[in-house]
This record gives structure tokens, C-alpha cells and sequence, in this order.
């Protein structure tokens, strides 16, 4: 397996275990909808939360969040309206990034509430 992919693999992990550990609970994981891919959905206080992970070693290129484009947004907003529908589930949704820094020096994880609005 490729390093980068490792990295997104071990920055989903980190992203469970922070979910986990501040009350949220996890439905679903690399839920996939077409060519759609949602890492985390999780629940917390009767809503849905569908969770974008980035994860990067370095922010010399940019925050991990500034990776999150306008179609990747719309392709979250697919996938989370087909996991809905085929799960019967009538819920407010939120959609949130979790944005995570490591390598051998940094282990920064920072979440971001409401990150997008679904139109």
C-alpha cells in the first residue's frame, strides 16, 4: 500500500477515536455511492454527521482542510442523501471535517463543525 493511502488510513483511525471520545457515535465507515466515498458517518445529539477526513503530513502545501473542493462537496452531498434514503433515516444532517496533521514531530487533529452547507 502507497504511504499517502496509509496516511488517509491512519488519519481516519484518529478521527474514530476522537469522534469516540467527544460522544459521537459511528453508523458507518467509507460508505460508497457511486464514485462517492463518505469516511465517517456518525450520529450525536439526533443528528447525522457526514465527516470528510484529511490528513496530511505537512501543511507546506496548505491546510488539509483547503483540500476539500466544490465536487467532492457535491459528491458528499450524494452519497449522504443515498445513505438516508436507503436507510430510512429522517434526520438533520450536518457535514464536518476532521483535519489531521502527523508525522514523527506533529499529531494535530482539528474538527470542523458545519464545514459546508449542502444546496
Amino acid at each position: 500500500m502507497a504511504y499517502h493511502n496509509e496516511l488517509g488510513k491512519m488519519g481516519e483511525q484518529l478521527a474514530v477515536n476522537y469522534l469516540l471520545r467527544n460522544g459521537f457515535s459511528i453508523l458507518e465507515r467509507n460508505f460508497i455511492f457511486q464514485k462517492a466515498e463518505i469516511d465517517i458517518i456518525a450520529q450525536k445529539d439526533d443528528k447525522i454527521i457526514v465527516i470528510e477526513v484529511k490528513t496530511r503530513n505537512s501543511a507546506f502545501f496548505g491546510d488539509p482542510q483547503d483540500f476539500v473542493t466544490k465536487s467532492k462537496i457535491k459528491l458528499l452531498v450524494k452519497a449522504a442523501n443515498e445513505y438516508l434514503v436507503s436507510n430510512t433515516i429522517e434526520k438533520e444532517v450536518r457535514f464536518d471535517i476532521i483535519a489531521i496533521l502527523k508525522n514523527k514531530n506533529i499529531e494535530k487533529i482539528e474538527h470542523f463543525e458545519n464545514a459546508f452547507y449542502h444546496f
